[in-house]
C-alpha cells in the first residue's frame, strides 16, 4: 500500500517523515521493480527468493515495466531533497538518476530491438550466477536453474518478435559469441552439478538444458539465414543520448567537446611518458619498437595463474607496509580460468559476491587462457597482453587495491542505494587510478643497488602501466567518435575501421585488441568511464590535499572513499569537500 503523500505526483513530501518516506519508496523500487523485472540481477546480489525466475521480454512485459519505472520516477521525484540529509539526499539523486537511465534504455537506446546478444547472452548469465558460488546445497541450485531454463526457448522466441533491425555488427558479434555460450550450457553447467543427487531434479534438469542448447541453436541459424542479411541498424546514439547517458549513469555534464579535449589531453601526456621512458629502456629504438619487446617478455600460458598468484601475494604486501589502504579481509580472492562464455570479450575480470550475499563469500579472478585450437600466433599476440607490466596493471585493477578491495569494504556501504547502483566511473575509475596511483607509490620500483636487469624490468613494469592507461584513453576518445562524431568534419561518427586503426596507431594496442575494442565500444557506449573516474578521483585528491594540508593522509582518503560506497565521484565530492566545484 502507497503512503497517502506518495499518491499524487504533483504533492512535493517534505519536512514530516520524508528520510523514512524515502527509504520507504526506495526498498519498493528494488523489491517491485528492479529485481521484479530484472530477477537475474536479484541473485547476483545476494537475494535468492528471485533464483527461479528469469526476465520476461514479452512486449507486455516490457510496457509494464516501462510504466511501473515512470511510476517510481515520479514518487522520488516528489519526495524533497531539502528535507533530506545530505546523504539521503544524494541516495535519492542516484536512484532517480538510475531510474532515468533505465527508461532511456528502454525507450531510446533500445538494446532489446537492436542488440540480439542481449538475449542469449543473459540467458548464459543467468545460469552462470546459480553455479557461480555454492551460496546453497547443488539440488537446491539446480532446482531453480531447472526453473529458469524452463522459461529460456521462449525467452529466445521473445528475442524473435522483439528484434526489429539490428546493426549488422551486433548480429555478427551475437553470432560469434553463440557457440561458446551453445558449449556452456551442453559442457559447463552440467559439469558444476555433478555433486547434485536429487533424482527427480536431475532428470528434470536433463530435459530442460537440451530443450535450451536446441533453442539456442535454433537461434543461431534463424540468425544466420534471416536476421543477419537483414541488420542495417545503426548502433550509433548521437550527440543528445549519450550527453543524457553519461549525465544519468555518470553524474557527469560537461559537453562533448570538453570532454575529448580531456581524453585527449590525458593521452598525449601517457604518450610523451612512454616515449621518454621508452628511450631510457633502449634509445636506438622507437617506443613501439619497445611495446614489441614488452610483449614478448610474458610468463607461459600454463603458469600465467602462479604469476598473477605471485603479483598477489607481493602486492598485498606493499600495501599494508605503505599504508595504501585498509584491506578489509584476509581472504584472497580465487584465481581461476573465465568461463567459456566470457572468452570472447574479456581477458581479465572479477567475479565477486553481491552485497547481499550471506552463504557464499568467496570471489573469483577469471583470467582468459589461450585455446586450444589457436595457431602459435594468435596465441602469441593473446599472451602479449599479459606481460610483465600488464600482470601488474591487471592485478592491481582487478585485485588489489582495485575491484577486490573496493568488494571488500561493501557491508559497510552507509545504504542499500550504494550497494545496488554503482557508477562505473566509480567502480572502473578507482579500479584504472590504483594503476597509476601504485606505481607512484613505490611499488614495483627498482630497488637501492639494483642491477641493470631491475631497473629494466621496472622501466617496463611503468611501460606496462601507460600501455594499459593509453588503451582507456583510446577508449575515452573512440567512444565519443563512434557515437557522437564530436571533433570530425560535419560531426561524421568514426567507421568500426577508423576506430581500430586509432586504437592501433595511438593507443598502442595490437590489431586483434583493437578489433576488440571498438566491437565493445559499440554497444558499452560510454565506456570512457575508466580515464573519467580515474581523472575525477586524482581531482578531488589534489583538491582534498589542498584543503587538508599537512593533515592530508592518502590511506584515509582511499578509506574514505571507499565508505562512501559506489556513488558517483560528483556526490563523493560534496560529501569529502562540502561544496559543489566541478569534477574535472
Amino acid at each position: 500500500m502507497l503512503l497517502p503523500a506518495l499518491q499524487s505526483n504533483s504533492q512535493r513530501i517534505s519536512a514530516d517523515g520524508a528520510p523514512q518516506t524515502f527509504q520507504f519508496v526506495a526498498d519498493q523500487y528494488f523489491s517491485e521493480v528492479l529485481f521484479h523485472f530484472s530477477p537475474t540481477a536479484g541473485t547476483s546480489a545476494g537475494l535468492h527468493q528471485y533464483d527461479a525466475q528469469l526476465e520476461d521480454y514479452s512486449a507486455a512485459n516490457l510496457a509494464r515495466q516501462v510504466a511501473a519505472l515512470k511510476s517510481y520516477e515520479a514518487k522520488i521525484a516528489a519526495i524533497d531533497p531539502a528535507a533530506l540529509d545530505l546523504p539521503v539526499a544524494a541516495d535519492r539523486e542516484i536512484l532517480l538518476n538510475s531510474i532515468h537511465s533505465s527508461l532511456l534504455e528502454l525507450e531510446v537506446i533500445r538494446p532489446l530491438e537492436k542488440n540480439p546478444d542481449t538475449y542469449s547472452s543473459s540467458l548464459a548469465n543467468s545460469a552462470f550466477v546459480l553455479m557461480s558460488r555454492n551460496y546453497a546445497p547443488p539440488n537446491t541450485r539446480l532446482k531453480s536453474l531447472v526453473a529458469r531454463e524452463q522459461r529460456m526457448p521462449e525467452a529466445l522466441l521473445e528475442a524473435r518478435k522483439n528484434l526489429k533491425n539490428p546493426p549488422r555488427i551486433f548480429t555478427e558479434i551475437a553470432l560469434e559469441q553463440i557457440d561458446g555460450i551453445i558449449s556452456f550450457f551442453s559442457d559447463d553447467v552440467p559439469a558444476a552439478f555433478t555433486d547434485a543427487t536429487d533424482t527427480a531434479t536431475k532428470v528434470a534438469f536433463t530435459k530442460s538444458n537440451v530443450a535450451v542448447i536446441e533453442a539456442l541453436r535454433s537461434y543461431a541459424a534463424w540468425m544466420k539465414s534471416d536476421l543477419l542479411a537483414r541488420s542495417n541498424g545503426d548502433y550509433k546514439l548521437g550527440a543528445e543520448t549519450y550527453a543524457k547517458k553519461l549525465s544519468y549513469d555518470e553524474m557527469v555534464d560537461i559537453p562533448l567537446d570538453r570532454l575529448l579535449e580531456v581524453g585527449y589531453a590525458d593521452m598525449h601526456r601517457n604518450q610523451a611518458e612512454f616515449a621518454r621512458i621508452a628511450k631510457e629502456v633502449d634509445p636506438s629504438k622507437t617506443p613501439q619498437q619497445v611495446l614489441a619487446e614488452l610483449a614478448t617478455i610474458h610468463p607461459a600460458p600454463e603458469k600465467l595463474l602462479g604469476s598473477f598468484q605471485d603479483t598477489f601475494t607481493s602486492l598485498i604486501t606493499f600495501i599494508r607496509a605503505n599504508h595504501i589502504i585498509t584491506i578489509p579481509s584476509e581472504v584472497e580472492p580465487t584465481l581461476e580460468e573465465t568461463p567459456p562464455f566470457m572468452r570472447a570479450t574479456t581477458q581479465a575480470s572479477m567475479d565477486s559476491p553481491g552485497p547481499f550475499e550471506t552463504h557464499s563469500k568467496k570471489a573469483y579472478f577469471n583470467v582468459t587462457l589461450p585455446e586450444k585450437d589457436w595457431t602459435p600466433e594468435h596465441i602469441a599476440e593473446h599472451m602479449a597482453a599479459f606481460n610483465v607490466g600488464t600482470i601488474v596493471s591487471t592485478s592491481v585493477h582487478e585485485a588489489y587495491p582495485g575491484h577486490y578491495v573496493q568488494f571488500l569494504f561493501q557491508d559497510r556501504f552507509p545504504s542499500k542505494v550504494r550497494k545496488l547502483i554503482g557508477a562505473n566511473s566509480n567502480i572502473e575509475g578507482w579500479a584504472h587510478y590504483c594503476e597509476q596511483m601504485m606505481l607512484d607509490q613505490g611499488y614495483a620500483a627498482a630497488p637501492a643497488g639494483a642491477t641493470p636487469e631491475q631497473v629494466r624490468e621496472a622501466k617496463l613494469i611503468r611501460l606496462g602501466q601507460l600501455q594499459d592507461a593509453l588503451l582507456r584513453d583510446a577508449r575515452f576518445v573512440a567512444a565519443i567518435k563512434l557515437h557522437t562524431g564530436q571533433g570530425e568534419p560535419g560531426n561524421t561518427p568514426w567507421t568500426i575501421d577508423q576506430a581500430v586503426d586509432f586504437f592501433v596507431t595511438d593507443g598502442y594496442q595490437s590489431k586483434s585488441v583493437g578489433l576488440m575494442e571498438t566491437k565493445r565500444g559499440t554497444s558499452d557506449a560510454t565506456y570512457l568511464y575508466y580515464t573519467l573516474g580515474k581523472l575525477e578521483i586524482m581531482k578531488l585528491r589534489e583538491d582534498l590535499k589542498k584543503k587538508q594540508g599537512a593533515a592530508f593522509n592518502l590511506q584515509q582518503f582511499h578509506d574514505n572513499l571507499m565508505l562512501q560506497g559506489l556513488a558517483p565521484i560528483k556526490v563523493i565530492r560534496k560529501a569529502m569537500l562540502q561544496d559543489d566545484s566541478p569534477v574535472l
